[in-house]
């Protein structure tokens, strides 16, 4: 589906520029929770990262005096909140500790399929036979990336599984969070999504503050990294975008977020892909490509 079949214009340059932030920052944010998991449990981490995404959203939010969203915008807020910034963030962390930064934003493309099913079956998108040709494509590179990293152990096989929860419950909270777009600003949505998000995982405030005391500033710096830029400015962006074209094409970009995540791991972290890993990698691009052909 043509973005301008979903009434945006095909040159819509705000609305190509907030969904590049939003996956350039998703993509580091891989490589800054690899990082901060040395300090951090997954709970903990996700709790940290809320809370500094939502003390940011509400001042920007209380600044631009937008106040509370209209009461038709608050299921899809309340199950993107719960799943999207709660219940994912905590399995991606998890995840993350069992395998490298690359496999898992690979793993969690599995999301943008999810997404285009949901969103055809629940939001009546249609599926276009380019967009399910393509995320076939890129679909068969994350069952690659999945081969070439698990070794049949239960750390390996362990990671795989908590990075496929993490794109459902992303999956479901994209689907969920279109419908609310549709009575609120992409603020509101996103602020108050961090904020029921932060709420579910407050339950991990002991763990954060042992965590705090113990971690290294770099480690607590990388926690207001992604609080601030991968959370409160990228989810935004995010929402910004999605606001203005279909769930399922906005899900079919985030397909370039594996590649970036390889490269930035590779130069920052110094985790050097497999060759069936780039090869699955590469798959997924490939897959983005066909989506996005006219």
């Amino acid at each position: 589906m043509d973005i301008s079949a979903a009434g945006v214009a095909p040159r819509d340059g705000k609305a190509v520029a907030a969904a590049s932030t939003a996956v350039v920052l998703w993509a580091s944010a891989f490589v800054a929770i690899r990082s901060a998991s040395e300090h951090f449990g997954p709970g903990s981490l996700a709790l940290g990262r809320l809370l500094v995404g939502t003390v940011a959203l509400l001042g920007l939010l209380a600044y631009r005096r937008e106040g509370l969203p209209p009461r038709a915008a608050w299921p899809g807020i309340a199950v993107s909140g719960v799943l999207w910034f709660g219940l994912y963030m905590v399995a991606l962390n998890w995840g993350e500790k069992e395998v490298e930064a690359g496999t898992a934003a690979m793993l969690v493309g599995i999301g943008p399929v999810l997404i285009a099913l949901l969103s055809g079956w629940l939001l009546h998108e249609g599926l276009p036979s380019k967009l399910l040709a393509g995320m076939a494509v890129s679909l068969t590179g994350v069952v690659v990336v999945g081969l070439s990293m698990s070794s049949g152990d239960s750390s390996s096989l362990l990671g795989i599984g908590l990075c496929v929860l993490a794109a459902v419950t992303y999956a479901a909270g994209v689907v969920a969070q279109k419908p609310a777009l549709r009575h609120a600003s992409a603020l509101q949505v996103t602020t108050f999504g961090c904020l029921i998000g932060a709420v579910a995982c407050l339950p991990f405030t002991p763990q954060l503050l042992s965590d705090l005391s113990a971690a290294p500033v770099s480690a607590t710096l990388n926690v207001v990294y992604l609080g601030l830029f991968p959370t409160a400015l990228a989810f935004t962006a995010w929402a910004y975008a999605l606001s203005r074209t279909t769930a399922a094409r906005m899900g079919a970009t985030t397909y370039s977020v594996p590649a970036l995540v390889v490269a930035m791991a590779w130069l920052l972290l110094g985790e050097t892909p497999a060759l069936l890993t780039l090869a699955g990698g590469a798959l997924c691009l490939a897959g983005v490509a066909v989506t996005r052909r006219t």
